[in-house]
């Protein structure tokens, strides 16, 4: 692992870094935010998974979760959204919702994307295991996950997919049923194929209705948010919470658009959400 920056912030470290991921077969970069603590303490680790188009730096430098992760003891990490590199193949057309910026937090089994379309596998698997032995500071039996957009549909699919190991799960503007919506028709048809049982794997309102359960939800969406009637259709999720029994706070906040400024302004009810079950679960 090679470190690209440190900075000092609210009396922790703020790093991003890079190291060569076998999952995807190229160079990853993430960043990792550290509060102050005592020396030998361990300390909860949140997951945020970013939306279209982002790589690690967007919340990073727009998130403003440091002074709460600070106050509330929590390491905060964020991966890129994609595999990048010259030998990574790009949507054939150039559009923002496929490839680069776009892996959709899934492992692609089409060609050319398999070979280095394997977030689901980075994220789940890699990454977690590169932090444990990287950070001694992060305690990995007290893990949660968030996201944004694209983000979201993946806090929600890992959430949903590994519920004891996620003690928290939550989201911003989530895409909660990709396989009702164009970006997710796109996405994971061009990932995973013709077969829509395999969406299903990556479809949290699909999952739900497949008998997958967390203890509860906290999603956050504005009704500004100009993707909200195509993209996101939170009903979706609403009503398959409701017909399993899991507990969502589904808050439509007037006015609020899809964008960080947005996310920074609820970025600290979640940050608590999650302190709250990671500490109870500890």
């Amino acid at each position: 692992m090679e470190t690209v920056s440190t900075n000092r912030a609210f009396g922790g470290v703020q790093g991003v870094y890079r190291h060569a991921s076998t999952a995807t077969g190229t160079d990853m970069t993430f960043s990792v935010y550290v509060p102050p603590h005592e020396p030998g303490a361990t300390l909860p680790v949140v997951w945020y998974l970013s939306g279209l188009t982002c790589t690690h730096a967007n919340v990073t430098d727009k998130g403003e979760y440091r002074r709460l992760c600070a106050e509330l003891g929590l390491i905060f990490v964020a991966p890129d959204t994609s595999p990048r590199g010259e030998r990574v193949p790009d949507d054939p057309d150039g559009a923002y919702d496929f490839g680069l910026g776009a892996g959709f937090y899934v492992d692609a089994t089409q060609q050319p994307f398999a070979q280095h379309y394997r977030m689901w596998s980075y994220v789940t698997e890699e990454l977690p295991a590169l932090i444990a032995a990287e950070f001694p500071a992060a305690d990995m039996a007290r893990q949660s996950i968030m996201g944004h957009s694209m983000g979201g549909h993946g806090a929600l699919t890992i959430g949903l997919t590994f519920p004891d190991r996620y003690k928290a799960v939550s989201a911003f503007a989530p895409i909660v049923a990709p396989s009702q919506v164009p970006w997710g028709h796109k996405a994971l048809g061009g990932y995973l194929g013709d077969d829509r049982a395999a969406w299903r794997k990556h479809d949290a309102v699909a999952l739900i209705e497949d008998g997958a359960r967390v203890a509860d939800l906290l999603v956050d969406q504005g009704d500004a948010d100009t993707f909200l009637a195509e993209q996101l259709k939170p009903h979706l999720l609403e009503r398959a919470c409701a017909a399993a029994g899991i507990p969502l706070t589904l808050r439509l906040q007037p006015g609020y658009d899809h964008s960080y400024y947005t996310i920074s302004t609820f970025m600290g009810d979640h940050l608590r959400w999650h302190a709250e079950r990671l500490m109870r679960n500890g």
